[in-house]
């Protein structure tokens, strides 16, 4: 089953000379349960699809489409709540609320919904991030592998369709990154979850199964590794 799809995607920024081609003619598919690296260096255009593929920004041509959705057609509205629902993103800065203690955080995509959380899936998560400990603790007082931990849970609380990790471990030290990929794999094959990581260390897109270069606004080629 595809989860995701994109045809003939494009983004152009500016008007006459000022006009920049960010990704031109993107053809795209991710089957449900891939683990896949899009890698490319700065300016290369995969920050710009991760934002499409996020519905934080729209392409100027060409569709896409996450598990059945036509992303063009929502509006700002239902981008947000489909972004909320559907989307799970991990960024290098955390983006934890400070004052919330790591449970809180992990659970607000729910609270903001009014739902009440699965405490099985929960536990599970929690249990497979290793941090069932570090559940009432501030993310004042958590460590940076720790911090985005935290921050993984929360994107996965809601069984998005996609996960998209933009360069998450681009605030961390060696030993704190190879946890965190080791995290999104273990997410990957223990919960199930399509994962999309966003990368311009070859190191870190080897731990994908599939790796995806992008480069000048192209996709210049395409390796599935196992």
């Amino acid at each position: 089953m595809d989860i995701l799809t994109c045809e003939n995607v494009c983004k152009v920024y500016g008007t006459g000379n000022s006009q920049v081609t960010a990704l031109e003619g993107i053809d795209l598919t991710v089957r449900k349960g891939e683990f896949v690296a899009l890698i490319g260096a700065s300016g290369s255009g995969k920050s710009t699809l991760l934002h499409i593929l996020g519905t934080v920004d729209k392409p100027t041509g060409g569709k896409v489409t996450v598990d059945g959705t036509d992303l063009s057609k929502l509006n700002p509205a239902q981008a947000a709540i489909f972004r909320r629902r559907k989307v799970g993103l991990v960024y290098q800065f955390y983006n934890l609320i400070p004052t919330l203690t790591a449970r809180k955080n992990i659970l607000m995509p729910l609270a903001l919904d009014k739902r009440k959380p699965n405490k099985e899936f929960f536990e599970k998560v929690v249990k497979s991030l290793g941090i069932s400990d570090r559940l009432e603790a501030l993310p004042s007082q958590l460590s940076g592998g720790q911090q985005q931990r935290v921050a993984i849970a929360r994107s996965l609380i809601y069984r998005p369709a996609l996960l998209l990790a933009d360069e998450p471990t681009g605030n961390l030290d060696q030993k704190n990154s190879k946890e965190i990929i080791d995290m999104l794999k273990l997410s990957n094959r223990n919960l199930e979850q399509t994962v999309l990581l966003i990368t311009h260390d070859e190191k870190v897109a080897l731990e994908a199964d599939r790796i995806i270069t992008i480069e000048d606004g192209h996709i210049i080629s395409d390796e599935r590794r196992r």
